[in-house]
């Protein structure tokens, strides 16, 4: 009977990331932010000796800027040692932010390490006490761009017991992210493949089942639009089972919360509430960045809102959980009213604010009312382009001042 292959799965590690969008934190919270996909990165290789895996799979963008840091290289390379100290094999293909063109050195890994290096599909085959048991297949990005698709190029060309194929890329229908080496689901059933690890995509889905494709997201959360735990998969395959199992490894942790205030008479209820909220959610995730979405059905929460109350009472409770071992910082709060203002209602009639609140249903309103900051001598130095989700929060937020100034008396 063939042995079963035990290997650990995972992908998009962004070791040393900048967390650009974070440096308004607290100094000692953003050192431990810097230092979150460093610990992510211990707790895989942790891990992977506690499962006593045969390998691991490292699916693109192990870097998070293809410029990497010397920090980050020596981090990494000792995590490498580490593994090999175990007898547990790397194998590694990179992907649009580490694309092998955009090095600035070339660095040595430890002999356990396996690195696909060419644009070109390849593969390498892994021995269990000198026996050849799986084949693994794969790729890096030369340059930062692949366009074209990738996995019509995988084929399987040995005849070991297990066949596995490494891709970074996207299928070609989804839009939520850059498409790279875009694909096709059938493009992957229809090959001989025992699994597909795939990378690029940082929320982790299953494709499907027989045979796997699975995107394990990655390992660490970046920013309020990758909440929830992030880590990588545990992958047992042998030839009458295939068990499959997802492990977090975050160091810190992206949430959105969402509290109900209708009851809250005064700031001070309020703060309270939120208080109670923030230790909650430290007692349940550790440490934590924060979306807060307040309710009411009171517009006094708007009133608090917009007269920066609520900004007070928010920078109190960040003060006080800056002291705590597992702090929760709250990046954003977002309030909703939930009272007699029907946007819907309103929208329906043939008043002056209804006709007014369809015009934020095109998207003319976003290009001409914020190209002007996009042309401006200094701030266009400082700005990015808005995504999409950007952009229907600014304009969501636009809407709900709109109707609070007009109806709030």
């Amino acid at each position: 009977m063939t042995d079963k292959v035990s290997f650990i799965h995972c992908a998009d590690l962004h070791i040393d990331s900048p967390f650009k969008g974070l440096s308004n934190i607290p100094e000692q919270q953003f050192k431990d932010i810097r230092e979150s996909t460093f610990i992510a990165l211990d707790n895989l290789v942790d891990l992977a000796i506690s499962k006593r895996v045969d390998f691991i799979l490292m699916v693109g963008d192990l870097f998070d800027q293809n410029q990497q840091s010397i920090k980050a290289q020596s981090r990494l390379t000792r995590a490498f040692e580490k593994l090999r100290d175990n007898s547990i094999d790397v194998f590694i293909s990179y992907g649009n932010h580490d694309h092998v063109n955009g090095r600035l050195f070339d660095y040595d890994y430890p002999n356990n390490v396996y690195v696909f290096e060419s644009e070109h599909v390849d593969n390498f085959i892994f021995k269990k006490d000198d026996v050849p048991l799986a084949t693994i297949y794969g790729f890096s990005y030369v340059e930062r761009e692949v366009l074209d698709n990738k996995a019509n190029k995988f084929k399987t060309v040995t005849s070991t017991p297990y066949q596995i194929a490494m891709l970074h890329g996207s299928v070609s229908s989804n839009t939520d992210h850059d498409v790279y080496a875009p694909f096709q689901i059938s493009d992957l059933t229809s090959k001989s493949f025992d699994y597909w690890a795939l990378g690029h995509i940082h929320k982790r889905q299953q494709l499907n089942d027989e045979p796997l494709i699975v995107y394990p997201g990655n390992i660490q959360g970046r920013s309020i639009k990758e909440t929830g735990e992030k880590g990588c998969y545990h992958v047992e395959i042998s030839e009458t089972n295939r068990q499959l199992e997802f492990f977090p490894l975050q160091y810190i942790r992206f949430e959105e919360i969402t509290i109900q205030a209708d009851h809250c008479k005064d700031p001070q209820e309020l703060e309270v509430l939120v208080e109670k909220t923030m230790k909650q959610t430290s007692e349940r995730f550790g440490k934590s960045i924060v979306r807060l979405h307040i309710t009411s059905d009171s517009v006094l929460l708007e009133q608090w809102y917009r007269s920066s109350i609520l900004d007070e009472i928010i920078d109190f409770i960040n003060e006080l959980n800056n002291r705590e071992e597992n702090w929760v910082f709250i990046q954003d709060v977002r309030v909703t009213y939930t009272g007699q203002w029907d946007k819907q209602l309103i929208k329906s009639g043939h008043s002056f604010l209804g006709e007014l609140l369809h015009s934020f249903d095109t998207d003319e309103i976003m290009q001409n009312d914020l190209q002007s900051l996009f042309t401006h001598r200094q701030a266009r130095k400082y700005l990015d382009h808005f995504t999409d989700e950007e952009k229907a929060d600014i304009k969501q937020k636009a809407e709900d001042l709109l109707i609070y100034q007009l109806l709030k008396e």
